[in-house]
């Protein structure tokens, strides 16, 4: 029984540090009292209100041109409760003075959900910083200037919900995009106003479960477009690093990929079950990685409109996905010659069930051709209700899953491979049924009977007018977000009643009487028809990853993941933001100054 406790307690205790094959990643510490988001620590932190009602903690760091490089050249902005506090962030060099904020905001009445810095326009002098609020509202303020401060949909007559996510469009001074609960997409440009009555639209695009409307106006008012996308809200959107689509999830559980100009839907992807609550896009755009309300992260291909692979570790919600540009890798290989029996090639032909994606790449498995083939490894990130922080690396042998000698053999686990043209690329092979379901993941007749959410299998035409959107490279600041509204209840196709349970509840998403919201913006599926197409491969069909690093790393839901060249930061509920230095920073932290130093705000 001692045992069984000991064992209990390891599972249940907060990780300080964690090993990948780079070395350990170690949580960096302040050496004085610590503080809780620039709160006094204990019970008064909660403002009078149940922690579960106050909106997801957010982090969002802007790069700076300072013109001595001596100077410290990042800013961190961070919400929490109905408190916004903007920093300078020294990343692992020492901790942050949490007694002297460049910037700190108490709001009334509503709460900030969401911010993004302006990474393109920022200067030492000036940045241009975002907030979405939970009433509607968006702020636009410069933290360093102070007096500049624009208030957008302040009489919330273009949309009631919160406001989920805010990005400034790539190369752009001026525009930025809103997401709310509603399930709307708003272009705003800073330097229009947003009129004193409430928007007219006129049809724009249209497709299949998407609309574009244009303001109707005779002056420039805002928003300049409003986008209709899925059913019920929208949880989150990513701009690709070319600047070209976005990608929306959201609680029908879609992944929607556009192209921001044309607004052309360019794939669709379907959730296990459950609502898509975040989306990150590998550094080189190729691929996309989810998480929601079915406890997995699924990696889509967007060349190629399939589902990679998913992975399972988190108990819970996955509430935010992000790639790490600094440990992902692209590499020319020599060819390989490959020699071996048929029972080498059948032991090779298990790396296509359940991927243990810390071990070395398996030649076996890796495709070889007479002119040789790139060697990826792409790290990606997942953090979630259940407090846990996973890492996953997304290698070749999972998306080029196939023989490397000519001659086909009979596959155990599947009865023919699909012909593989060069340089075409083939489905990955189907996975053994024991190698193929979670322990925690229903049964698909289960979800069949319990999940009926809306998808769209078809891409829209050709056509349409510009949205004003960049095209060049840019760096995205990461950040994800959580709707924490209480869907409605819907019927599915059986006429079953059904009603997903939200982790916290603040009531009902509100819609706008505006007439032209009640235009159907997409045909419900029944689950069981979209379960095992290319929208929502079954379990069985895509490998399945395990995690190379899964720690229990806070008491409190986490909210927050950022990969930097030198170290991750994380942020949970309670406001705790942490600082994981990379492998052989730690060391220089300490070095560089005080005793291990971090930002545990």
């Amino acid at each position: 029984m001692a045992g069984d406790g000991g064992a209990l307690k390891d599972i249940n205790e907060i990780k300080s540090q964690f090993r990948t094959r780079e070395g350990f990643y170690k949580l960096l510490t302040l050496s004085d009292s610590q503080q809780r988001g620039g709160l006094p620590r204990g019970p008064s932190t909660t403002n009078s209100s149940p922690p579960g009602f106050l909106p997801p903690v957010r982090v969002s760091m802007v790069k700076l041109q300072p013109e001595d490089p001596s100077e410290d050249s990042e800013r961190v902005c961070f919400n929490i409760g109905r408190e916004l506090y903007f920093y300078t962030y020294t990343n692992i060099k020492k901790a942050v003075d949490l007694s002297k904020p460049i910037d700190k905001r108490i709001y009334k009445g509503t709460q900030p959900t969401c911010h993004d810095f302006n990474q393109y326009s920022a200067t030492a002098d000036s940045v241009a910083l975002i907030v979405g609020f939970s009433a509607g509202q968006v702020q636009y303020l410069d933290p360093i200037k102070k007096e500049t401060s624009k208030l957008f949909n302040e009489e919330r007559l273009i949309d009631k919900s919160k406001v989920t996510c805010l990005k400034w469009l790539p190369k752009s001074e001026n525009l930025f995009l809103a997401s709310h609960a509603s399930g709307h997409l708003y272009l705003y440009n800073v330097e229009h106003p947003c009129g004193t009555t409430a928007p007219q639209y006129s049809l724009l695009r249209q497709g299949e479960g998407f609309a574009v409307y244009a303001c109707k106006t005779k002056t420039p008012r805002n928003p300049l477009l409003r986008w209709a996308v899925g059913e019920g809200g929208l949880n989150e959107f990513a701009f690709s690093p070319d600047g070209v689509h976005v990608a929306c999830v959201g609680q029908d559980g879609c992944l929607r990929v556009f192209h921001f100009d044309s607004m052309e839907l360019q794939g669709v992807m379907k959730s296990y079950f459950g609502g898509l609550l975040c989306v990150s896009w590998s550094p080189d755009g190729k691929y996309l990685a989810t998480g929601g309300e079915d406890d997995l992260v699924t990696v889509w291909s967007f060349a190629e409109s399939r589902v990679v692979a998913r992975g399972h570790g988190h108990k819970s919600w996955v509430n935010v996905v992000a790639f790490d540009p600094f440990t992902t890798s692209l590499e020319e290989e020599e060819p390989l010659e490959l020699s071996g029996s048929e029972e080498d090639l059948q032991q090779g032909s298990v790396h296509f069930g359940r991927v243990r994606t810390s071990s070395t790449l398996s030649r076996l498995s890796r495709h070889s051709s007479k002119g040789g083939t790139p060697s990826v490894s792409y790290r990606f990130g997942s953090v979630g209700q259940d407090t846990q922080f996973c890492l996953w690396d997304l290698t070749d042998d999972v998306l080029y899953p196939r023989l490397p000698l000519s001659r086909a053999l009979t596959n155990t686990f599947s009865s023919t491979l699909p012909p593989s043209v060069s340089g075409s690329p083939t489905l990955p092979l189907p996975l053994p049924r024991s190698l193929s379901r979670s322990n925690s993941l229903p049964h698909p007749a289960v979800a069949n009977t319990s999940k009926s959410q809306g998808a769209s299998e078809s891409s829209g035409g050709t056509g349409g007018g510009g949205s004003g959107g960049g095209n060049a490279p840019f760096s995205i600041g990461r950040f994800a977000t959580l709707s924490l509204q209480e869907r409605k209840s819907d019927k599915s196709v059986g006429g079953v009643e059904k009603e997903h349970k939200r982790y916290h509840s603040l009531g009902n998403i509100s819609k706008s009487n505006d007439k032209i919201n009640v235009a159907p913006r997409s045909n419900r599926l029944d689950a069981s028809k979209v379960l095992g197409t290319t929208l929502c491969p079954r379990m069985n069909e895509v490998p399945m990853l395990e995690p190379l690093v899964c720690k229990k790393i806070a008491h409190e839901r986490l909210t927050v993941l950022v990969f930097m060249d030198d170290c991750i930061i994380t942020a949970c509920q309670e406001g705790l933001i942490c600082t994981w230095a990379r492998p052989g920073k730690a060391t220089l932290a300490t070095q560089n100054g005080n005793s291990p130093s971090g930002t545990v705000v």
